[in-house]
């Protein structure tokens, strides 16, 4: 090993040792994290008016998780507005059995399935062969 290579070597040594040092102008006093500001006094809040259930007594009706889940989201009911109200009258009321007609034959459907089958089969590329069909 040549001098030069000798001299790096203990001086790359010696630098990382005194990082571990403590004394010198590098030891210094760092504010304490906790000191840097004044924890506030526990406070009983004024209107601590709840009562410890009685024993055996049932829980109180909270509702059902849909319900907490929607109360959570959207914030419980809310007034409709003007053009909600005049949208809903104008819709009218729908009729009891529209959910079986439907899927009647009379009812006048777009079928989706197929062509959504064939895009999503479709293969991939750079679209440079593609053609356009209109079904006749």
């Amino acid at each position: 090993m040549n001098t030069i290579a000798r001299i790096a070597l203990l001086g790359a040594t010696s630098s990382l040792l005194a990082a571990c040092g403590g004394g010198g102008f590098l030891d210094r006093d760092r504010p304490d994290e906790f000191a840097v500001q004044r924890q506030a006094p526990l406070v009983v809040p004024p209107d601590f008016n709840l009562v410890p259930p009685a024993p055996g007594a049932p829980r109180p009706a909270e509702g059902s998780a849909a319900e907490q889940t929607l109360e959570a989201l959207f914030g419980g009911p809310a007034q409709r507005s003007t053009v909600e109200t005049s949208a809903l009258d104008r819709a009218g009321v729908a009729e009891p059995g529209i959910r079986s007609q439907v899927g009647s034959e009379g009812t006048n459907t777009v079928a989706k399935g197929r062509v959504t089958r064939d895009i999503i089969a479709a293969p991939e590329g750079d679209g440079a062969t593609a053609q356009a069909v209109i079904p006749g």
